[in-house]
């Protein structure tokens, strides 16, 4: 019996169920939900262990939907979207949704006369800002965040949903569920630029057929949201090395859930 015949089929993504994507995204979100509410102390909080429970916590979120995946039969790298895009393409998409995600974002922003002023977890963490504190915390906005999103949300949720009602249900779907794991961290008036960027993921994800280009603008846009705890020429360098690192570590990924010829039915 050749190896072809010896291993049962693999139906991919076709195998992937509502249910256990549901299931995926509490697992997923849950966990960094409730350990930053319990651990962070308000008014400031820059102990270095708390950041690092943080980074932890939130790659549950990249662990869980490949563990997911893996009960409907050993996933791929490409069922969650790790495959090469056309570069060009990829590019032009990517800036596209990049500035009108954030021009719709910042026209409701000055519409609505927005000013978040309130205090948040990422102000908490950024007092003392010493260098260490800095660099842990944009680890965890822009390369642990965003990993742990694009493969819940993009790679595993969608591609979920997209089996139960289709492709643009699934992508309405998975922006509202992306959106609603930020109620409660992110003020009401700002839940709606919140949802554009979700609505420009998920579109990117299914015009270029690939996570690359998501964890790329996933990655610059939350290192802007870090900018915070930066100053000076640190601003553009953490923007390139979290894009950077956030796109080899996908890559590493992928080489070790590898590749598998799939069966649709």
């Amino acid at each position: 019996m050749n190896r072809a015949t010896a291993e049962p089929p693999h139906l991919g993504t076709a195998g992937w169920k509502p249910s256990t994507a549901w299931i995926a995204v509490t697992v997923g979100v849950l966990p960094g939900l409730v350990v930053s509410r319990v651990i962070v102390r308000d008014g400031g909080d820059p102990r270095i262990w708390v950041v690092l429970t943080l980074i932890v916590t939130t790659l549950v979120g990249l662990v869980v939907p490949i563990a997911a995946a893996g009960l409907h039969g050993r996933p791929s790298a490409s069922d969650f979207g790790l495959r090469r895009p056309p570069l060009a393409r990829a590019t032009a998409l990517l800036v596209a949704v990049l500035v009108a995600t954030y021009a719709l974002a910042l026209a409701w922003v000055v519409a609505l006369g927005l000013d978040d002023d309130s205090e948040n977890v990422l102000d908490r963490l950024s007092a003392g800002n010493t260098t260490l504190n800095a660099f842990l915390v944009v680890v965890l906005l822009a390369v642990a965040t965003p990993l742990a999103e694009e493969f819940l949300f993009r790679g595993y949720f969608f591609r979920a949903m997209s089996n139960w009602r289709g492709v643009g249900p699934g992508v309405l779907i998975a922006t509202v569920a992306f959106t609603a794991t930020h109620v409660g961290w992110t003020p009401a008036g700002f839940l709606v630029p919140v949802a554009v960027f979700g609505l420009g993921l998920n579109l990117l994800y299914v015009w270029t057929g690939s996570l690359y280009p998501g964890l790329a603008m996933h990655a610059i846009l939350n290192s802007v949201s870090a900018i915070a705890v930066l100053e000076g020429w640190r601003i553009p360098v953490a923007i390139v090395v979290s894009v950077v690192t956030t796109l080899l570590i996908a890559r590493l990924i992928a080489g070790l859930l590898g590749g598998r010829p799939r069966v649709t039915g």
